[in-house]
């Protein structure tokens, strides 16, 4: 029986089948564990069920000289140090591919709610500003028919652009792979509506949307991003909204993360933020959960992970 840390408290079932196999402490707190706390608490761990709040980093793992699995609860790894962790024969898995279909629903909800200034409206009836039908009142724009720019067009990407072939909108796509309908990001900022940001966080793409990317996209255009916050130059983005060079973005990541309610970011006009609930549905995260505590079963039994890394 090994001994294994959970670094936050977690409602599903699936916990159960790792408690029946494992010794399981879980962190209590309302909070992921600060860096030393979670050296302290996993120092004698064979397995770690990590989130992506979570960093699995050099001085972590040397801090944990027993430890042989970490299980990501993500798809992205960004939060572990991969190299590291294979170097030292750590097993890492993640949660590919059961997130792609909400996380695509969150991502085009956002392009709706934007674009239709549906939470902006929502709250003028709350605030006792609804008066009357009004002709002009709260204007937006017209997602059907419209031009939608994927940025990584990878599993969630794709699934974004379903959803918008749907609506009978134009897609165009940006990234590494090949593709008949790949153009250069230069040509996609320029001629997209919507701009939905769906790559991964590496060197490459850090900071990507940034000032110079955001005064090429159209005055109409609005970006969303379900991916990583650092993918998008925070400032960039609030002088942008608020100097009128796009018309709105819709947030599921930011940076920093979370994103503090005196950031000067969240006063931009047309900004709508909502707390990384891409994958937040009961079914997916009970899978993704799922799939956590099969990666670590599988490692702490000297099998492969069902799900691994790299």
């Amino acid at each position: 029986m090994a001994r294994c840390v959970i670094t936050r408290k977690l409602p599903f079932d699936a916990l159960e089948r790792l408690r029946s196999a494992h010794e399981v402490v879980a962190w209590r707190g309302a909070l992921p564990p600060e860096p030393a706390e979670l050296r302290e608490l996993a120092r004698d761990a064979e397995g770690i069920l990590a989130m992506l709040t979570d960093a699995i980093d050099r001085e972590l793992i040397d801090a944990c000289p027993s430890l042989r699995a970490v299980a990501n609860l993500a798809v992205g790894t960004d939060n572990i140090d991969l190299a590291y962790a294979r170097e030292r024969g750590i097993a890492v898995g993640n949660t590919p591919g059961v997130l792609t279909e909400t996380t695509a629903d969150l991502a085009f909800a956002l392009i709706l709610a934007v674009a239709r200034r549906v939470v902006e409206s929502a709250d003028s009836v709350r605030g006792g500003e609804w008066w009357t039908w009004e002709p002009a009142g709260w204007l937006g724009h017209d997602v059907h028919g419209a031009t939608l720019g994927i940025i990584g067009p990878g599993l969630i990407g794709e699934a974004v652009a379903r959803r918008g072939a749907g609506f009978g909108m134009r897609i165009l796509r940006s990234g590494r792979s090949p593709g008949p309908d790949r153009v250069p990001l230069g040509e996609l900022l320029a001629e997209s509506d919507f701009v939905s940001l769906h790559c991964p966080l590496t060197e490459e793409t850090r900071g990507l949307i940034d000032e110079r990317a955001l005064m090429a996209m159209k005055q109409s255009a609005i970006l969303v991003n379900t991916a990583r916050g650092e993918v998008v130059d925070s400032s960039a983005l609030r002088r942008a909204l608020e100097s009128g060079w796009i018309a709105g973005a819709g947030l599921d990541v930011t940076d920093p993360e979370p994103l503090p309610g005196y950031d000067p970011l969240l006063g931009a006009p047309n900004l709508t933020v909502v707390p990384h609930i891409g994958s937040a549905s009961h079914a997916t995260r009970g899978r993704m959960a799922a799939m956590a505590v099969d990666n670590l079963l599988a490692a702490l039994a000297g099998e492969p992970m069902p799900s691994p890394v790299g």
